[in-house]
């Protein structure tokens, strides 16, 4: 039974080594995952900012179609403000140290989801732009409301879906670093493992 106490506490020196190892490897994912999120996020308040500004600015000191497209500008970044604002206040509350492998994943695969779906939807609100101008010319009475939203519309549009695929491919690759880190700490344990067995 002595013979193999050594080889027993070796096991379990492994063993435990590995488990350290894997949640901070988990850990260090999910900070990088916030961060990267939060960066995002501070890119898209900023936009908002700078279009709301301008937008306010336009809205008042223009006449017929700029008056519209600064107006709908303004409408528009009103609620990339409140999306990225509460992004990043709850970011803020997020403790890596007291989630789960499982839940620190899921939130990031998630994440990287729901971009892919506000991809689908950016490309609708291009479109819709496009179809407000069309129609402006079948409603010449409404047509510098029609024209100014429909060119706001496809601007905050076509931003919004290189910053969401952007974002994705940054997570994306993110998630694929990762994914070889567990697989290196995988590779570690079986050989530690192995080692033990073949003593």
């Amino acid at each position: 039974m002595n013979i193999f106490k050594p080889f027993l506490i070796y096991f379990l020196i492994i063993l435990s080594s590995q488990v350290i190892f894997s949640n901070e490897i988990y850990t260090d994912f999910c900070k990088q995952s916030n961060t990267v999120t939060s960066s995002g996020m501070l890119v898209l308040g900023s936009w908002a900012l700078a279009n709301m500004s301008t937008g306010a600015y336009g809205w008042a000191n223009n006449k017929g179609e700029n008056k519209y497209f600064n107006q709908m500008n303004f409408f528009w970044n009103t609620v990339n403000l409140a999306i990225s604002g509460y992004a990043l206040y709850s970011n803020s509350y997020i403790d890596c140290t007291s989630l789960s492998d499982s839940v620190i994943l899921n939130n990031h695969v998630d994440t990287e989801n729901l971009l892919l779906i506000n991809s689908v939807l950016d490309v609708a609100y291009i479109g819709s732009g496009f179809l407000l101008k069309y129609l402006s010319d079948k409603y010449p009475d409404r047509a510098d409301l029609l024209k100014g939203y429909g060119n706001s519309i496809i601007l905050q549009g076509s931003f919004l879906l290189i910053f969401d695929l952007a974002l994705y491919g940054i997570l994306n690759d993110l998630r694929s670093d990762f994914s070889d880190k567990i697989q290196i700490a995988f590779d570690y344990s079986k050989m530690g493992l192995n080692l033990c067995i073949k003593f």
